[in-house]
């Protein structure tokens, strides 16, 4: 029977703790890079996904307007008030509308820009 000695037990232990830092860093490197791309990727998604929305909502609202409703309005640029149900899922932002003498423009200002950017329509009056 071979019985081991301290000094070969202390060795095995510090190979071990060696292979575990090992380990350890490698996971970090790995999965740290990863796990940032999947919330680089998510906020990206929802960008685009705010920004389809408010496109949605500006393209249907700049029909309305060329349809008459500009004439509510005075040459100069305004809030917009929209009615889109689906403005529950923009974010926090304004919609205005500027009336010139021949063409109008509405446009969807995010108020924090890491949410898809502006969305503008602009249109000739007839």
């Amino acid at each position: 029977m071979v019985i081991p000695t301290n000094n070969q037990i202390g060795r095995e232990r510090g190979s071990l703790m060696a292979e575990l830092l090992v380990a350890i860093a490698i996971l970090i490197v790995v999965i740290l890079p990863v796990a940032y791309s999947y919330d680089a990727e998510s906020h990206l998604a929802r960008a685009y996904y705010c920004r389809a929305v408010a496109m949605e909502i500006v393209d249907g609202e700049m029909e309305v307007l060329l349809a008459g409703e500009w004439r509510a309005f005075t040459p100069g640029t305004h809030p917009y008030e929209v009615k889109a149900e689906s403005r529950a899922n923009l974010p926090a932002g304004q919609f205005t509308v500027t009336l010139q003498t021949n063409k109008v423009r509405l446009e969807w200002q995010p108020a924090v820009k890491r949410y898809g950017g502006p969305v503008a329509r602009e249109a000739m009056l007839k």
